[in-house]
C-alpha cells in the first residue's frame, strides 16, 4: 500500500503523490509511458530508494521504518537480469539461498526445484554467460523466488523475450498467483496486463491518471469501433450518411483508402444493420470489421503516447 508517494530528482518530479493498493493474492498492473515513474515506484517499494514524501507499506511493514523487514518479505526481478555470469545457474540460485540463510541443504534443494520449474535443468551446470537472454530472465525470476516471498515485484519481466518465452513466463506468473503470491507488475506489453492483472493503475508524469480493471478502463474508450472499406470510392460519402445514425458521432472517412470508421454500441446487431443498409443501397463492401477496445486504445486515449521502450525509462537516482 502506498499513500501520497513523492520522489524528486533535482527539478524533476518522478512521483507526485501516488496512491496504490494491492490486495493479498492479486496482481496489480502498473502501466505508463516511458519516464512516467513506474520503476521509481518499484525502487521505493523494494527499499532501494527512499521517498521524499508519503508513506508505503509492503506486507504490512513500513518501507522506511523497517526496510530489513520488507526485504525479508519480497522478491524482485528488475528490468535487467541480475545474475552472476561466472557462476552456473545452479550456483547462482544456491548462493541466493545461502544469502537468505536457508542453510546448505535447503539452498541446494531449492535451487534444483526452481531450475526444474523454469526448465533450466539441462543448463544448470553451465556458466550463465552462455545463457540466452530468455534463459537469463527465467533464472533471474527464479532467484526472486528462492525465499518463497509472499510479495513479488516484477519490473517488465518479459522484455526481450520471444513469444514462446513470454507465454512461458505468463504461465509461471499465473501459477505463483494461484499459490497466493501478491504481485506488482510493470510492463510495456498491454496484452500482458490484460491477461494477468486483476487491477490496473495507469500513471503519467508521476501521477495516477486511471485506475480499474481492464474492462473498466476499456469502457472509458467509449464502445466498439466499426470499420468498413467500400468497393467504390465515389460512394464513400453516401455510405457515411447511411450508417451515421447507427453510431456515436460522425463516422471518420479516409477517402484514399475508401474506408469509414465510427464508434458504436450494440455489437453484432449494429454490424448486421450496417450491412443491411449498405446492401439495400447497392454499395459493395471489400472489408468490414467490429473491433472491441483494447488496452492499447485505452493507453493512447489516456496518455496520448505508446508504451514503446526507450533507452532509459526513469531519471537516474
Amino acid at each position: 500500500m502506498a499513500r501520497g508517494l513523492v520522489k524528486r530528482y533535482g527539478d524533476v518530479t518522478a512521483l507526485a503523490g501516488v496512491d496504490l493498493t494491492v490486495p493479498k493474492g492479486t496482481v496489480l498492473g502498473l502501466l505508463g509511458p516511458n519516464g512516467a515513474g513506474k520503476t521509481t515506484m518499484v525502487r521505493i517499494l523494494t527499499t532501494l530508494l527512499p521517498p521524499d514524501g508519503g508513506q508505503a507499506w509492503v506486507a504490512g511493514v513500513d518501507v522506511v521504518a523497517d526496510p530489513r523487514g520488507v526485504r525479508r518479505r519480497i522478491g524482485l526481478s528488475g528490468q535487467y537480469a541480475a545474475v552472476d555470469e561466472y557462476l552456473t545457474g545452479y550456483e547462482n540460485l544456491e548462493m541466493i539461498g545461502r544469502l537468505y540463510h536457508l542453510g546448505v541443504k535447503a539452498s541446494r534443494a531449492r535451487a534444483r526445484e526452481l531450475l526444474a520449474r523454469f526448465r533450466l535443468e539441462d543448463a544448470a551446470d553451465r556458466p550463465t554467460r552462455t545463457y540466452s537472454g530468455g534463459m537469463r530472465r527465467r533464472l533471474d525470476l527464479a532467484g526472486a523466488l528462492v525465499a518463497q516471498p509472499p510479495v513479488l515485484f516484477l519490473d517488465e519481466p518479459t522484455t526481450g523475450l520471444d513469444p514462446r518465452g513470454r507465454t512461458d513466463m505468463w504461465d509461471v506468473i499465473r501459477g505463483l498467483v494461484a499459490e497466493g503470491t501478491t504481485l506488482l507488475l510493470t510492463t510495456q506489453y498491454l496484452e500482458e496486463a490484460d491477461l494477468l492483472a486483476d487491477d490496473i493503475v495507469v500513471i503519467d508524469k508521476g501521477r495516477v491518471i486511471a485506475h480499474g480493471t481492464a474492462d473498466d478502463l476499456k469502457r472509458q474508450v467509449g464502445g466498439e469501433r466499426l470499420e468498413i472499406t467500400v468497393s467504390d470510392g465515389a460512394r464513400v460519402a453516401e455510405a457515411r450518411d447511411l450508417i451515421a445514425p447507427l453510431g456515436h458521432g460522425t463516422p471518420s472517412v479516409d477517402a484514399d483508402r475508401r474506408a469509414l470508421a465510427m464508434t458504436v454500441s450494440g455489437g453484432a446487431s449494429v454490424l448486421t444493420e450496417t450491412l443491411r443498409r449498405l446492401d439495400g443501397a447497392g454499395i459493395g463492401i471489400d472489408d468490414v470489421g467490429l473491433h472491441r477496445p483494447t488496452l492499447d486504445d485505452v493507453f493512447l486515449t489516456l496518455t496520448g503516447s505508446t508504451t514503446a521502450p526507450a533507452e532509459s525509462e526513469e531519471v537516474p537516482a
